[in-house]
């Protein structure tokens, strides 16, 4: 019993040291580009395996691209194989910039020990992922074409219809050709980016904003006008100027809970909004991805406007997976027609067909409610606690948000976020500077944390110890 369960395990080994030895033979220059190897029974006697393990492993170097086979001559290596000549620095790396690119950099890309209060998600043991596993089963029990076809160009129908009843519960009043699937909700904003803005328009955000909003209009080349941000709302007053002054083509932001203020758009702000939007040639993209994290709806644009001049995004990154991204927008039919085929001239066809109906299937499940009412409990309990814990060091928040994971605080009296994030990254914690978020560069004195990842005291071990060092 034990030597059929170990039998795997030692072919796969010998497998993985026929293919270092070919390796170390290309590294070393003992072969070169288009170099002949070895015959499979010939390597077989010098390395005491057998002929179907240097099969194995020739085949698995040629997936990598390392060799290729030439029928009826043999395998040689390609010219992926050439060791590259050393590369001389001419001048010392330098540190990252600490840009709008910085916080999604640095979390991306951080160690698996790493503390993130930086990052915008959740942690993975927050995340529902016993009903993931559940529809992932499901899926792979149809045996249908959803796992090697295409998807359909508007996305998942079912998960469409679940995105209408959803809206249409918000008040928001659409037909079942209003709603386009994307592979994400920033894969749906740059969808739209792509089709209603050129080089040079004017899009207003708000200041501060979601860092991403700055890099995607940069990439199409917008200019990003920046409106101060309340606690109800943007300032109306200077928003009424900037369009009157520039001429914007979009408005761009979050309404129920804003990124990364936390703050809920008013009533009255909204009406107040609809109406200079009105008077003017521009369109509202209201992204709303954190709605399920609000404990009751908020107002937001697209219930006032009915989807006339309010663009809707969503996502389920934030409380189902990541991974499996699946976003959407709601508009008017005409510009759904012309995203889908946007979106199709793209990537030729709608989002991933295994991700929609694994979303799906997480999303129609009678345990999703049930994961919402926890993420809300945790994240009620952790903002209380955090919030304490921050203001033992001098940190404050700005205001008490709805729900949601973020608080947007104010540093202690001449503290640098900047200065702050860029001390405690080598010591383990990924931080969110406040000028990240502010296209105006004037949100130095502020710092945006996500509760969900300050559960245990390493990232207030290392605030205390990095404050300390810079008063």
């Amino acid at each position: 019993m034990n030597e059929r369960v170990q039998a795997p395990k030692l072919s796969a080994s010998r497998t993985a040291l026929v293919m270092a030895d070919i390796r170390g033979r290309i590294g070393s220059g003992q072969l070169a580009p288009n170099d002949r190897l070895p015959s499979i029974r010939r390597l077989a006697v010098e390395l005491s395996v057998s002929p179907s393990t240097v099969v194995e492993a020739y085949d698995r170097l040629s997936a990598e691209g390392l060799i290729r086979p030439r029928p009826g001559s043999g395998f040689f290596v390609t010219e992926a194989g050439r060791t590259p000549a050393p590369l001389v620095r001419l001048e010392p790396p330098r540190a990252p910039e600490v840009d709008p690119f910085w916080v999604a950099r640095q979390a991306l890309d951080a160690d698996p020990g790493t503390c993130k209060p930086g990052c915008g998600w959740l942690p993975t043991d927050w995340m529902p992922t016993g009903l993931l596993h559940a529809g992932m089963r499901n899926i792979l029990r149809k045996e249908t074409s959803l796992t090697t076809d295409y998807g359909s160009s508007r996305g998942s129908a079912g998960l469409r219809r679940f995105v209408e009843t959803r809206l249409r519960q918000q008040s928001i009043t659409l037909s079942e050709d209003q709603v386009l699937l994307a592979g994400s909700a920033t894969q749906a904003l740059d969808l739209v980016c792509r089709l209603l803005l050129r080089p040079g328009d004017r899009v207003i955000v708000d200041d501060p904003c979601y860092f991403n909003f700055q890099t995607l209009l940069r990439a199409h080349q917008a200019i990003a006008v920046p409106v101060p941000y309340t606690d109800n709302g943007p300032d109306i007053a200077a928003f009424e100027a900037a369009v009157t002054r520039e001429a914007p083509r979009l408005y761009l932001t979050n309404s129920g809970l804003h990124n990364p203020t936390g703050a809920t758009l008013s009533p009255q702000a909204a009406f107040q909004l609809l109406g200079i939007v009105g008077r003017s040639d521009m369109l509202i993209v209201e992204d709303d991805i954190f709605s399920d994290f609000e404990p009751e709806p908020a107002i937001t644009l697209a219930t006032l406007d009915g989807l006339s001049r309010v663009i809707r995004i969503g996502s389920f990154s934030k409380t189902i997976s990541a991974s499996l991204r699946t976003g959407f927008i709601a508009t008017d039919a005409e510009r759904i027609r012309l995203l889908t085929d946007l979106q199709v001239a793209i990537q030729f066809g709608g989002p991933s067909p295994v991700a929609t109906d694994a979303i799906h299937s997480v999303l129609s499940s009678g345990g999703y409610r049930k994961h919402l009412d926890q993420i809300h409990r945790r994240l009620d309990t952790a903002r209380r606690a955090v919030a304490t814990r921050l203001g033992d060091l001098g940190i404050e928040p700005v205001l008490t948000p709805r729900g949601g994971p973020y608080l947007w605080c104010r540093m202690p009296e001449g503290i640098s976020s900047t200065a702050l994030a860029q001390s405690a990254l080598p010591q383990g914690v990924v931080l969110a500077p406040g000028n990240v978020f502010s296209p105006s560069l004037s949100a130095d004195g502020f710092m945006r944390f996500n509760v969900a990842h300050m559960g245990d005291a390493r990232p207030f071990r290392v605030l205390d110890r990095v404050l300390k060092g810079m008063r």
